[in-house]
């Protein structure tokens, strides 16, 4: 069963993945004066393509939604997905700080 949690209590603050008992994926954030700023997404290599990307990115945006956070979109993949999509995430995006990518 996949299943993500939001591990807050441990370095790095992150939105894990996991199969079953398995660690397959993780997104690194970090919340500071109202933003979640996102530095990383990864899925092991041989999890990839299943979509597991984007179950990290809804459990993320959710959380924020419900915490009133704004998003940082530091990471490429969060960044790429708050460009193609704006309509969907204009409510949390910070746009006042840009990626430098």
């Amino acid at each position: 069963m996949i299943e993500v949690r939001f591990e807050n209590n441990i370095a790095p603050v992150a939105f894990n993945l996991y199969d079953g008992g398995s660690k397959i994926g993780e997104m690194i954030v970090e919340i500071t004066d109202g933003n979640l700023k996102v530095y990383h997404t990864e899925i092991d290599e041989n999890q990839e393509g299943k979509g597991y990307a984007k179950k990290l990115m809804d459990a993320m945006i959710n959380h924020c939604r419900t915490e009133s956070l704004k998003v940082i979109p530091l990471c490429t993949y969060v960044a790429l997905q708050f460009k193609r999509h704006p309509d969907v995430y204009n409510d949390i995006w910070n746009k006042d700080i840009k990626p430098s990518f």
